[in-house]
């Protein structure tokens, strides 16, 4: 018989697998608190510039062709920069204000009811089975604004899941996986894909200058991967995450804890009054986004995909959660004046204080690795040593994938990446007579996979936060630990995926 052990309020078998996570949880939580190591890396980046500008160390940009050394913070003039940066680096940190803006409205959503009453709606109306796979789809399908993924979906799982008695971390773990690990992969065109596009034909470029990338270049490689990434992440969750986590028992500080009594009559007349308003925001965007001249599209070229649409979605998320909720809790009388509206933007507020501490040391961490310009030397670096492999195929593909997989440990941003790996790779590869288009799926799935056990992914900090209100005692270690099964089963499969593509040579896109 198999020997069980005890994780938190849950009994798990004492497979190799769990102890080999129980190992990663407890070296990962055994470190210092999340924002202590934040900022013992800050203090490394500083004395590790300093060395490695001692050095000879140099590279040659293979795009501008500038010769790229390394830039010591242990200096004047880097003494200078922390000191004028410190408080740009905090506020100008992407997730901060996305976050803060869009809580502002979830947080009258949450505290009228409508998110606890939409939780008990979904959990009586949906297949108990149906739930893992819905929860993973949906954070696939919101990397086309992601935002909404990482401050909407992610908590709203964790509820969904605690709703049927389910462990709430492993319903924001199934999201967390859909959202980030899948990040690449959608069954519609996001704001990613011209992004990723244009610096790939800038890269292709350098070798044929007439060269053109589309946006929907991966377009059909990035549709089957949304269902590899559904099914191969709620595999995960529910063979390893939730055996793992076990049943949730509850805990006296988790606020907010949803119910799947039935719905009472204030609550259903509060979801048509939602409803009602939902409707008329939704005609409202309908009408500005599908006509050719609609009012929030880009005005110069009619497009959406750079459209004040997408760029403004955290408004929106704050309108539509601010409005439903407010109209909800006006239906349900659980929101009688202004006062109560403005307590539940509060209360949203009061739950960040570890968050807003884990971001101003990861914000100053960030910008210390990309002034240094060790980032950039590292992938050219590696760029040389995978050259220097010799191999070809879809077995050079798959370790261009696992690079990237590791370079994406180190620095965090998609676009800032290919910016500078792109002038590297694509030209490298193009020689070698691999086109631009599947030198770019390439780095999308490596870029992908290893997201959610990155801290240099922009939302880490906060997913840890997001961790910390159902167990107190939740880490780097606990996220880690967690994420790591989605990581290293997306990479395997991911991969093995875009092997059978160039094998049977089937286009990647339009």
């Amino acid at each position: 018989m198999e020997n069980t052990a005890s994780i938190g309020n849950a009994t798990t078998s004492n497979t190799w697998l769990n102890r080999t996570l129980r190992w990663v949880e407890r070296v990962g939580n055994a470190l210092p608190h999340p924002a202590t190591l934040f900022l013992c890396f800050a203090l490394a980046i500083i004395v590790v510039s300093w060395l490695a500008s001692l050095s000879n160390l140099q590279v040659t940009h293979p795009g501008t062709g500038a010769i790229i050394k390394p830039v010591s913070l242990l200096s004047i003039e880097g003494f200078h920069r922390i000191l004028t940066g410190l408080v740009t680096n905090f506020t100008g940190f992407a997730p901060l204000g996305t976050v803060l803006v869009a809580l502002l409205g979830i947080g009258i959503a949450e505290y009228s009811g409508l998110i606890g009453a939409c939780m008990k709606l979904m959990v009586l109306n949906s297949p108990r089975k149906l739930l893992t796979t819905v929860i993973v789809f949906a954070g696939v399908m919101s990397n086309m604004a992601s935002e909404i993924g990482y401050v909407l979906l992610i908590p709203l799982a964790a509820m969904a899941y605690q709703a049927v008695g389910r462990h709430p971390i492993a319903g924001m773990a199934a999201a967390f996986a859909g959202v980030s690990g899948g990040y690449s992969a959608n069954l519609l065109l996001g704001t990613v894909d011209p992004l990723l596009a244009g610096l790939t034909q800038e890269a292709a470029r350098i070798v044929h200058s007439e060269a053109k990338v589309n946006p929907a270049c991966n377009y059909f490689f990035m549709v089957g991967s949304t269902f590899l990434i559904t099914a191969v992440g709620t595999w995960v969750t529910e063979w390893v995450i939730v055996p793992r986590l076990g049943v949730w028992k509850g805990d006296s500080t988790t606020p907010n804890e949803p119910t799947i009594n039935e719905l009472t009559d204030a609550e259903r007349r509060g979801l048509l009054f939602a409803l009602a308003v939902t409707v008329v925001l939704t005609a409202l965007i309908l009408t500005g986004t599908v006509p050719a001249n609609g009012f929030l599209r880009d005005p110069k070229t009619q497009g959406l995909l750079h459209s004040p649409f997408m760029s403004g979605i955290v408004a929106f998320i704050f309108l539509i959660g601010g409005l439903t909720g407010l109209a909800f809790g006006i239906g349900a009388r659980t929101i009688r004046n202004d006062s109560d509206a403005i307590k539940g933007m509060a209360k949203a507020m009061e739950t960040l204080g570890g968050y807003l501490v884990l971001v101003f040391f990861a914000a100053q961490f960030v910008a210390y690795f990309n002034w240094t310009n060790l980032g950039l030397i590292l992938a050219v670096k590696g760029a040389a040593v995978l050259k220097a492999t010799g191999l070809g195929g879809a077995p050079l593909m798959v370790l261009f994938v696992l690079f990237t997989a590791c370079m994406n440990l180190f620095m965090g941003s998609a676009s800032a990446k290919w910016a500078i790996m792109a002038p590297i790779f694509v030209p490298m590869f193009l020689l070698l007579g691999y086109p631009p288009e599947l030198t770019q799926a390439a780095y999308r799935v490596g870029d992908s996979c290893t997201n959610v056990i990155s801290p240099m992914m922009s939302y880490f900090a906060m997913i840890i936060a997001f961790f910390q209100r159902y167990d107190k005692n939740a880490g780097l270690g606990t996220l880690v630990a967690t994420m790591l099964p989605y990581a290293v089963t997306f990479l395997i499969t991911w991969s093995g995926l875009l092997a059978i593509w160039i094998i049977l040579g089937l286009p990647l896109g339009f």
